[in-house]
């Protein structure tokens, strides 16, 4: 409601927490508010960054919308803030990751990760990752990746 307020205590914030929910409407939030680009600006400017569920999807490059959920024929990809400059489900091991491998097939991307119920993947500023709690799961369209142990 008030952005230069949100600015200031994201500024003076020792980090930035993205609670779950809806990525597509969480992302069109940010959109519509113009806190994407200054969210953008703060992770460059080395503000670390914490995602909860749906929060964590955000933080990734994209993720997928179908306008109609019973064809993957009808899915799209969609920008996600890119703060970690890899693709990620969460606690959707139930059903396989499939939204995932739908985002992978869209993408051309060879590989995502399923962050479990109960676990986290931690992205540092060089790239570089590392499971916590529980094993983060290598999904790729071609099978036979290890997971990421904690």
């Amino acid at each position: 409601a008030d952005p230069d307020k949100a600015r200031r205590r994201i500024r003076d914030a020792d980090l930035v927490f993205v609670s779950g929910g809806d990525v597509d409407a969480g992302m069109s939030v940010l959109e519509r508010s113009g806190a994407d680009g200054f969210l953008r600006e703060s992770y460059r400017a080395g503000k670390p960054f914490i995602g909860l569920s749906a929060g964590s999807i955000m933080l990734a490059r994209s993720w997928v919308r179908w306008s109609n959920p019973e064809d993957d024929a009808t899915a799209e990809d969609f920008p996600c803030l890119g703060l970690a400059s890899l693709l990620c489900d969460t606690h959707a091991e139930r059903d396989e990751w499939d939204e995932l491998k739908v985002l992978l097939k869209l993408t051309g991307t060879p590989v995502g990760y399923g962050i479990p119920a109960g676990g986290a993947l931690r992205v540092a500023a060089n790239g570089s990752l590392a499971a916590l709690g529980r094993p983060v799961r290598q999904v790729a369209l071609s099978a036979g990746l290890p997971d990421l142990e904690p």
